[in-house]
């Protein structure tokens, strides 16, 4: 499936970040009331523009209420005059609209091919969470999730090995109807800070709904004593949801980076992505 642009239409890229404190998640919804990120730089796109139309976002990676993104990634078909008009000036208009707890860094039109979403290879999160018996620091405790139990780092990490790569991560994910839960998991490791912060670099092709937060609450699990190294890989062979596994509180997690192929690859990328996966050797039967 090719993911062509309209005729008259310009694809723009937006980097973007945003606390996500105060946030509904990305995604819009029905109710008015609700806020949302994309609410929030729709209706900001519609006013700077002067436009009697919304124009919708398509995003990297759709994130839940109370996470965070520091290197979030959307686009946005505009038309071909509109953009011409404006696009020199967008990114200063957008700042002097959008609430301070959202942000657009960079708009510029995309390569051909490209879409924020299936043209993606990766992307990056970050979970902090520190043991400190004292608590969080206060100017970090939007960021940062407090665990009150000793956290033993090495002993994560052994865990989190015995994750990585092509897993059916339905133990780990909240299920959704006609979705998969077949996922590459490139990279899950912890490192503490000088601060004493630990933070947890996940790194997949793709994510379901709640797999990191789900994971990390498997690890901490490990880190302070309640399960051995070997239990996280456990519960992902049984391939069902445990009720020992914790989703974590949001605010601990920041979508850092999203990871795209070089321009001549990402047509290519998207019809991909878009192919519902199965595991080697999985058949009808």
């Amino acid at each position: 499936m090719a993911d062509e642009v309209e005729p008259g239409f310009v694809r723009v890229r937006l980097d973007l970040s945003y606390d996500g404190k105060e946030f509904s998640g990305w995604a819009k919804q029905l109710r008015q009331s609700t806020r949302t990120v994309q609410g929030e730089i729709e209706d900001a796109l519609r006013t700077v523009t002067r436009s009697g139309v919304t124009f919708p976002l398509t995003v990297a990676g759709r994130t839940d209420a109370g996470v965070h993104a520091r290197g979030q990634v959307a686009h946005v078909d505009l038309p071909a005059e509109l953009w011409a008009e404006h696009q020199e000036k967008l990114l200063r208009r957008l700042a002097g609209r959008l609430p301070h707890d959202v942000r657009v860094w960079k708009v510029a039109e995309a390569p051909s091919g490209f879409n924020a979403r299936f043209s993606a290879i990766w992307r990056r999160y970050a979970y902090r969470v520190t043991d400190n018996p004292g608590g969080v620091d206060p100017l970090l405790r939007g960021h940062v999730l407090w665990h009150d139990w000793p956290l033993d780092v090495e002993a994560m990490n052994e865990a989190a090995a015995q994750l990585l790569g092509e897993h059916d991560f339905a133990a780990y994910c909240k299920k959704r109807e006609g979705a998969t839960t077949i996922r590459t998991l490139q990279e899950l490791s912890l490192e503490r800070g000088a601060d004493g912060i630990i933070t947890a670099t996940v790194r997949a092709d793709a994510f379901c709904h709640n797999m990191v937060r789900s994971l990390i609450g498997a690890l901490l699990f490990v880190g302070d004593g309640h399960r051995g190294p070997g239990w996280p890989a456990k519960v992902l062979a049984a391939g069902v949801r445990d009720s020992a596994v914790h989703v974590v509180r949001p605010h601990g997690l920041t979508l850092e980076e999203v990871g795209y192929p070089a321009d001549e690859l990402l047509a290519a990328r998207s019809v991909e992505a878009r192919n519902k996966r199965t595991l080697p050797g999985a058949g009808c039967c």
